[in-house]
């Protein structure tokens, strides 16, 4: 009997090692990119240059990496599900995104959660299909990459590679992936976002400066200040490059409500789920201006499916845009896409370098 009892000793305790085991591996293979990078170009056919006074429209879109559609949950706003229950739904969402880009006019495209080989997502290469529909010049930045990310369990998210691709119908010369602070220690590191910011020059005619477009994408879930600690990192950039003469417009997801919003229809329902942040124009330096559309939501709470009522919903008005003051805002507004495509709707400004 002593052999027998043996083994499955020596099985209870190997079963029992395999967790420390999976986080060793995962503590091996984490993805740890450097400070700057050079971003990874998908295309660079772009051969117009902006020019002073010219009208320029961007898009601004967190794009659900093209799974978090009206018929959606999340496990992580008080859902259930991970993915959609079929790469057709994927697809129909890249489609509908990519339509509704192209309808927009957009000289410029700033997309999060674009994701590239994603078991959430079917493996559908979202990035490569947006930037070949586009054209021009797109860049990606990687903000989540992970061989498995080991929860919820039993559902899994599994493996991931995922981040931020910028779209233009301008010869940029360069793009860059800044990172930002990461608040997360080990273990919980090791399986989560790795946030940044990619940032894309393109010379502007006759002006010997350069219009600096910067995607952003900034923590969500976080509760120990790196949010905060990651608007003061982009706020550092944009100061930098302004005081050098080129003209910024930064636009993405903040996961912070902007400032002017109607404070009922985007006060919080349920406090145990998302809260966001809260972004204020006294914190910015002079003749900074937020551009944010407070009268249609950009992105809505995945805790059930979209109902179609604001009324029945959390709402928040976190995506939007930030312009250094050569910038000229002429007009600035929410897509109401009803959340067909995404948890959010994309936000499309109208501007003008002076």
């Amino acid at each position: 009997m002593k052999k027998p009892l043996k083994i499955l000793c020596i099985l209870i305790a190997a079963i029992a090692a395999l967790p420390a085991l999976f986080i060793a591996f995962l503590t091996a293979v984490e993805y740890r990119p450097e400070k700057t990078e050079a971003a990874v170009f998908i295309s660079r056919d772009g051969a117009a240059k902006p020019a002073l006074g010219e009208t320029l429209t961007v898009v601004a879109w967190n794009i659900g990496y093209a799974s978090l559609d009206a018929g959606q949950d999340f496990f992580m706003d008080g859902g259930k599900r991970v993915r959609p229950e079929a790469e057709s739904r994927v697809k129909a969402n890249l489609a509908g995104i990519r339509d509704y880009i192209a309808a927009a006019g957009a000289d410029a495209a700033l997309i999060q959660e674009a994701d590239r080989h994603s078991y959430r997502s079917y493996y559908v290469n979202q990035a490569a299909a947006l930037a070949e529909s586009f054209g021009g010049t797109a860049a990606f930045a990687p903000n989540f990459r992970c061989v498995f990310v080991p929860f919820p369990v039993p559902q899994f998210i599994g493996p991931v590679d995922s981040g931020l691709l910028s779209m233009s119908r301008f010869a940029g010369t360069g793009a860059e992936r800044v990172g930002l602070t990461v608040p997360f220690k080990w273990p919980v590191r090791i399986a989560n976002l790795k946030r940044c910011l990619l940032v894309e020059r393109v010379p502007v005619e006759g002006a010997g400066a350069d219009l600096v477009l910067v995607n952003l994408h900034l923590e969500a879930y976080d509760s120990g200040g790196g949010r905060e600690t990651q608007t003061r990192e982009l706020l550092e950039l944009l100061y930098r490059e302004y005081r050098q003469g080129n003209y910024v417009i930064a636009g993405g997801d903040f996961n912070q409500n902007f400032p002017g919003i109607d404070e009922n229809l985007y006060a919080l329902k349920d406090t145990g789920h998302f809260k966001p942040g809260v972004l204020s124009q006294d914190d910015l330096e002079p003749l900074w201006r937020f551009a944010s559309d407070p009268l249609v939501p950009s992105s809505r709470l995945l805790d059930k499916p979209y109902s179609g009522d604001y009324a029945d919903t959390q709402l928040y008005a976190i995506d939007g845009f930030l312009v250094s003051p050569n910038v000229e805002i002429i007009d600035v507004r929410t897509g109401d896409a009803q959340f067909r495509y995404s948890d959010h709707n994309p936000v499309i400004l109208k501007a003008a370098l002076r």
